[in-house]
């Protein structure tokens, strides 16, 4: 890949990012607004009283107040190459673009049959604009994939969009994926549907996409080397070039990737899954009805990668292999992950005595991805582990603050009053959980929680059937009433 001028900024400027992110000791938190969670791993949490949401006018996020959101880019409207925005919006990064523009790239799980929701309209009549070639499985001309990745250029003078269009597709259940420093998203299949009646190709890859403030539909072009399995998303570790992946399965392995030339993923390279060096085949879940050894909280754990083979997996064994053959660490349900420049945090849905999730945190070694790290080993720490749903029920998505907490997408079965509720969480480096937005216009999930390169705006979709929104506020004021 031969970086342009333009790369080479939008890297310099994601470094700076994350240096900052890294160093910042600010906190998005607000008085009486907030469920105080200590870092400890007993079921007597304080709690105080619940936020008193603000209603918005669209009634599409109850919100802190000074807070306001406004949506665009729904599910079936038109875009500027002709086709339809696809619908399940889900894993979503901001890049900046020209002219202040914020360019979003944004992905959406959905499969073959979803045809309603597709990029093609009903009966996929649209697909005649597309050349097939640049589609990783049309289906066999039957049944197109219609997984695929949106770029959104959203100009935040106006609060509108300026163009988007659909820049990959033929993929299957485009769940996460992840930003790279270099200016380009990974988008990745959260699906291992393998060739046959209907599917021209095998599934469970990731995909590069470029960035463009012109969209426009790429070749899709699996990236083999990260391996096949379910796929969740993906982060970047800025200094190494490695990247860390999660895998969405009850028993999944946490991985990476040390790319054979930094910042060129389909040149190919090395996978490997983590292992805990003082436990081998570690049980990271800390379920109630195994018999593994509890993992506590903040409990900070030295590791080791186990190199993996017959990567492509086509049995879908690869975390079986890791697991009892390498002494990789399990994870329940590997989903959201973020890297904030110094260390990589990542949700594990299902994991926690009471199944609520877990978020994990993951240091590098000052020597990530050589032979000499052995000396200086890489660290992973149980960061949270909520044992009441009115903490965090089933972390998602996430993404770190410019100013250093993590913002949390939910995806549970939390109920209130008889209703299903969705909220974004935030929990600072303290361990201290609120509740900043909650979903008011349906019971989906909130997915793609990313900020605008100058964090003066948090991006998020609503998934189900699929807009984003824009939150603007006085996010300056809630640092100063951090209690």
């Amino acid at each position: 890949m031969q970086h342009t001028e333009q790369d080479k900024q939008t890297r310099r400027k994601f470094l700076r990012a994350s240096a900052a992110v890294g160093c910042s000791a600010m906190g998005l938190a607000f008085a009486g607004c907030r469920h105080l969670l200590t870092r400890t791993n007993t079921q007597a949490h304080s709690l105080l009283p619940a936020c008193k949401f603000v209603a918005t006018p669209d009634r599409y996020l109850d919100l802190p107040e000074g807070f306001s959101c406004h949506a665009f880019s729904p599910v079936g409207e038109e875009m500027d190459d002709g086709l339809l925005v696809p619908g399940k919006h889900d894993g979503m990064a901001a890049f900046a673009g020209p002219r202040g523009r914020v360019i979003l790239m944004r992905n959406h799980e959905l499969r073959a049959r979803d045809v309603a929701q597709g990029a093609f309209g009903k009966l996929n009549t649209r697909l005649r604009h597309v050349a097939h070639e640049k589609l990783y499985d049309a289906g066999r001309g039957i049944l197109p994939c219609l997984g695929a990745v949106t770029t959104v250029v959203y100009n935040p003078h106006t609060g509108k969009v300026d163009r988007q269009g659909l820049s990959l597709a033929g993929t299957l259940y485009n769940c996460s994926g992840g930003p790279t420093p270099w200016g380009t998203w990974i988008s990745c299949e959260e699906s291992v549907q393998r060739a046959g009646l209907l599917f021209a190709r095998d599934h469970g890859y990731n995909f590069e996409v470029p960035v463009s403030a012109t969209p426009q539909l790429t070749k899709a072009v699996p990236l083999r080397a990260m391996g096949r399995f379910n796929h969740e998303g993906i982060a970047v570790d800025p200094h190494s070039g490695v990247v860390y992946q999660t895998e969405d399965r009850e028993d999944g392995l946490f991985y990476r990737f040390i790319p054979a030339r930094k910042g060129q993923l389909v040149a190919g390279g090395r996978l490997q899954a983590l292992r805990v060096l003082a436990l081998r085949s570690a049980d990271t879940r800390n379920w109630q009805d195994t018999q593994a050894e509890r993992i506590p909280l903040g409990k900070v754990m030295p590791v080791a990668w186990v190199e993996l083979d017959d990567i492509d997996a086509p049995e879908d064994d690869l975390r079986r292999r890791g697991f009892e053959i390498g002494g990789a660490a399990q994870f329940a349900r590997g989903e959201g992950i973020w890297c904030d420049g110094e260390a990589v945090y990542f949700a594990c849905t299902s994991g926690g005595t009471q199944q609520k999730g877990q978020i994990w945190r993951y240091v590098p070694s000052p020597d990530e991805g050589t032979g000499r790290e052995r000396g200086r080993p890489a660290t992973l720490e149980l960061y949270a582990e909520p044992e009441d749903s009115n903490l965090l029920e089933n972390c998602d998505n996430l993404t770190v603050a410019p100013w250093g907490d993590l913002i949390v997408c939910e995806d549970g079965i939390n109920c209130e009053d008889g209703v299903k509720e969705e909220y974004l969480i935030g929990i600072t480096p303290k361990g201290q959980f609120y509740r900043f937005a909650r979903n008011a216009y349906n019971p989906s999930e909130l997915a793609g929680a990313t900020f605008s390169p100058d964090g003066s705006i948090l991006f998020v979709n609503i998934q189900d059937p699929g807009l984003t929104l824009a939150i603007t506020g006085p996010w300056h004021k809630l640092s100063k009433q951090r209690g």
